[in-house]
């Protein structure tokens, strides 16, 4: 018996050093850590359960049959974060590049498959090289399988992936199907096609970092929704997330003993807003003054900076929250900012959580950049989101909400629960001098009839009390009241029901 316990005792510390200690010091060398360093940093102090430590690959071509190492280049397992159950695989770069065969596949699948029946939450932390080549088809038909367990478990667990070293080929489609992607700045990257292949096929000379890195996918294309400076920071922030979102889609949210009253008032928001209307503000100061503790997780911060998403907790209990941010481009929606919060929105309505919507904005982007682009279709991604939304939706008009663009930021009309207005609202088609100088075109010449029009145009729609008195705001508000205005509504709100007519699915504007 001792025998054999010191022979499994042999195995599994082979097993632990991947592609050994040379390749280990390579990988220290570079400023990262190996896939067990990373899931030890991920997981609460001892609480990873390992699945599958010996596999090895069945390929024989190419002399595979002499190049056989325990576990393949994927770590996979469970354990927990902050007490709660979490699935992981970590691709082991020491091991084959972390390339991608029959059997990595199907050890990724089978923490797939558990994280669905459990409904817990799966992390998939990335360091690889795409496909293993000397295994063609059988690798290919590996990806395949993983990516249709990405789409099963959609809206189901939260899906959530870190890429921390070099990510190509099939192994960033099952990144771009999961809820958040997460890069390490310098050191991670994402491409479909690498730089070679690019030179060849498109004669340009493009570095990794310059085609996929962390500040390309984080201001560019929208791919990844944070980066961090290192491994460790990645990590920790990793962490932080799960503990602002649902094990599953049933569960309800998390509720974490908060020490913030409710009715916290803070007088400094009735000076938030300027005397000049077409002064910027920082919307994040009103965000950070009305959750819990100041905490606020922002998705996507370095792209469309116009629109604020993220979590917050108010009475504890996670929520979402929308945001437009007059210091960027005057909080102005346009393509970017309507994808951005569409794709938030519909987060936090496959579980449950509810969204809170803080609303200052002129109207849409103008201009053939924008109709070019798609901007009508990009628009609608949000009315629809916010249209389809079943969980419980608060709104805050703190000045602007112009045209359109009034209706699609979760107003009455559209599903919103609890619409509130501070007394700095301006709720109209558009601002008072565009408007003058429609409705009264004759008078344009005449200053001092145009600025008695403008005032009365003023007087009459740039505040909140025309919207109040057709019911289409709930109540007009004090600023240093909002955080408890908002915890009531979220109370009132928690066990909300919506019916809607039996559908396959919708068919969302894409």
């Amino acid at each position: 018996m001792k025998d054999m316990l010191e022979r499994l005792e042999e195995r599994r510390a082979q097993a632990r050093l991947g592609g050994g200690e040379k390749r280990i010091e390579a990988q220290h060398a570079r400023g990262k850590l190996t896939a067990r360093e990373r899931i030890e940093l991920l997981l609460d102090k001892g609480s990873f359960e390992e699945f599958d430590m010996f596999v090895e690959h069945r390929s024989t071509d190419f002399g595979m049959d002499k190049a056989k190492i325990p576990g393949d280049g994927v770590v996979t397992g469970w354990g927990t974060v902050n007490g709660r159950t979490v699935f992981v695989f970590a691709k082991d770069f020491t091991v084959f590049g972390g390339s991608l065969s029959e059997a990595h596949a199907q050890k990724i699948i089978k923490v797939q498959d558990m994280a669905l029946k459990m409904r817990a939450p799966i992390v998939g932390l990335f360091d690889a090289g795409g496909a293993r080549i000397q295994e063609g088809v059988a690798a290919l038909g590996g990806y395949g399988e993983v990516f249709k367990r990405n789409v099963v478990a959609s809206g189901v667990i939260p899906q959530i992936s870190v890429i921390m070293g070099p990510c190509a080929g099939g192994d960033v489609y099952s990144p771009a199907m999961t809820d958040f992607i997460f890069m390490v700045r310098d050191r991670s990257y994402m491409f479909v096609t690498g730089p070679d292949v690019v030179k060849t096929v498109t004669n340009e000379t493009v570095t990794s970092e310059e085609l996929g890195g962390a500040k390309v996918h984080t201001t560019k294309s929208s791919v990844a929704d944070g980066a961090y400076d290192n491994d460790v920071e990645a990590l920790l922030q990793v962490r932080r997330l799960i503990d602002f979102l649902p094990a599953n889609n049933m569960d309800g949210v998390p509720e974490i003993p908060s020490f913030d009253d409710p009715a916290r008032v803070d007088d400094s928001l009735d000076t938030l807003i300027p005397d000049n209307p077409n002064k910027p503000y920082d919307m994040k100061e009103l965000i950070l003054k009305v959750v819990d503790e100041g905490d606020f997780f922002e998705i996507q911060e370095a792209y469309a900076r116009n629109i604020i998403t993220g979590f917050g907790r108010i009475e504890g209990r996670t929520v979402g929250f929308v945001a437009n941010q007059p210091m960027v481009l005057a909080g102005v929606l346009d393509s970017d900012a309507s994808r951005k919060a569409a794709r938030f929105v519909r987060f936090c309505d496959a579980f449950s959580i509810p969204i809170v919507t803080f609303e200052d904005v002129p109207g849409f982007l103008p201009g053939t950049a924008q109709e070019y682009g798609g901007l009508i279709k990009h628009g609608a991604k949000l009315l629809f989101a916010y249209s389809e939304a079943t969980v419980p939706l608060v709104t805050v008009i703190t000045r602007k909400a112009f045209g359109g663009a009034y209706d699609v930021m979760a107003s009455k009309h559209i599903g919103g629960d609890v619409n509130y207005a501070w007394p700095t609202a301006q709720i109209a088609v558009m601002g008072a001098k565009g408007a003058v100088e429609i409705i009264f075109r004759q008078d344009i010449g005449d200053a001092d009839k145009i600025a008695a029009r403008t005032k009365e145009y003023e007087d009459r729609f740039m505040s909140p009390f025309v919207a109040a008195e057709r019911g289409y705001i709930d109540e007009v508000i004090m600023p240093h009241s909002t955080r408890r205005r908002i915890a009531r509504a979220l109370a009132m709100l928690r066990h909300k029901e919506t019916e809607r007519p039996w559908k396959k699915h919708d068919n969302i504007p894409l």
